[in-house]
């Protein structure tokens, strides 16, 4: 090689840009990346309805209407430590677990 040659090709070198991608084309950065966003699109909202749920059981009234999760709608008629009596028609009352509780409508809130 000529010395012309030489200098050209490693000037040549000395210019290449570093490989594209940079620090998000990185493998890793790219994973944790997707963990956050599973975290905040779907674990926090899940988290935060879990709550809502468990605060809407907790404050299970007589009087309360209700909709169990199996779909029969009914009127709280008595509630205990880990079951509620549900009135589902006139003189039938059926109890049922507090996690069987899908939707509660309190009986002071008027329905939507």
């Amino acid at each position: 090689m000529t010395p012309i040659h030489s200098l050209l090709s490693s000037a040549l070198l000395a210019e290449t840009p570093p490989p594209a991608g940079g620090l998000l084309g990185s493998p890793f950065v790219m994973m944790g990346l997707m963990v956050v966003m599973f975290y905040f699109l779907l674990i926090r909202p899940q988290q935060r309805q879990r709550k809502e749920q468990a605060a809407r059981i907790a404050a299970l009234q007589a009087g309360d209407k209700v909709i169990t999760t199996s779909g029969i709608h009914g009127i709280v008629h008595n509630v205990k430590d880990h079951t509620a009596v549900v009135k589902v028609a006139e003189g039938t009352m059926i109890e049922f677990d507090k996690a069987a509780i899908a939707n509660v409508h309190k009986k002071d809130l008027p329905a939507k």
